[in-house]
């Protein structure tokens, strides 16, 4: 399935930027079943510094704020030709090794109701094949973790959103990823697209994890909306959290407020 895509972040400024820089992460790879037939990223208000490939492979940019500039515009866009793979990934590749997947960082820091969540997993399909006790863990998250929006945010951990009983895919994915390290598995965060059957026009990219199991290697799943990822997603960052695999985060120095406008497209 060939998925057009446009993606388009809009930040603004009530006052010149004296200094900004925002690390992108907009490229999807042609790799696991998916192939970029063309990709272009044009950048308005800010200059483009450097280009190069973090530890987990991922394409990062780093871009520099214009001096003076009150509106930063980046526009990332192109065609990738998608294989539906049943959520399987398969081996390990790259530069971070398997055993980097079992670490905790801190938003996946394990508190007592993802211990909890875990344990009683583990011992409720304690007969089961290891990818069936992974539906299982993946389906009972998304029995008590709501999707709301507008509740949880970039930093919110994946404790306090098990807690709060509410989230939206990037808290899904980051408590089934601490709760599967618990449990024995390497696991990682993925951030990329997702083409809705309902809509072209999107506000947010999608994010969903991927867990390695010894019989299939990295295997996708998408907490959400209870699927494994199939033809229309499309993977472009992977991590060990959100903030490994963020599309775009930065810093910046000065007076003044920003506001942040994201469109996004999907589409065959």
């Amino acid at each position: 399935m060939e998925l057009k895509i446009t993606h388009v972040t809009t930040y603004r400024y009530d006052q010149p930027v004296a200094y900004a820089l925002q690390q992108l992460r907009l490229v999807p790879r042609s790799a696991h079943g998916q192939t970029v037939l063309n990709w272009q990223t044009s950048i308005t208000g800010g200059t483009k510094q450097v280009s190069f490939d973090d530890q987990f492979v991922n394409h990062t940019d780093l871009v520099k704020a214009d001096p003076g500039t009150t509106e930063i515009r980046i526009v990332s866009e192109g065609l990738v030709d998608v294989e539906d793979k049943a959520g399987v990934i398969g081996p390990h590749r790259g530069y971070a090794p398997l055993w980097l997947f079992e670490n905790t960082t801190k938003q996946t820091d394990p508190g007592p109701n993802i211990r909890n969540l875990a344990r009683n997993i583990s011992a409720e399909t304690s007969a089961m094949d290891p990818l069936d006790r992974l539906h299982q863990l993946s389906n009972t998250i998304r029995e008590n973790v709501a999707y709301e929006t507008g509740r949880t945010d970039s930093e919110t951990t994946a404790e306090a959103s098990l807690t709060a009983g509410h989230g939206v895919c990037q808290d899904h994915a980051q408590i089934m990823i601490t709760a599967a390290r618990l449990m024995g598995h390497p696991a990682r965060y993925i951030s990329g697209y997702l083409m809705m059957n309902d809509r072209v026009d999107q506000d947010a990219s999608h994010a969903w994890c991927e867990v390695w199991t010894e019989t299939l290697g990295w295997v996708g799943f998408d907490v959400s909306n209870g699927i494994a990822p199939d033809a229309r997603y499309v993977r472009v960052a992977t991590g060990r959290d959100y903030r490994d695999a963020a599309p775009i985060m930065g810093i910046r120095h000065g007076a003044g407020n920003e506001s942040l406008q994201v469109s996004l497209q999907v589409q065959q």
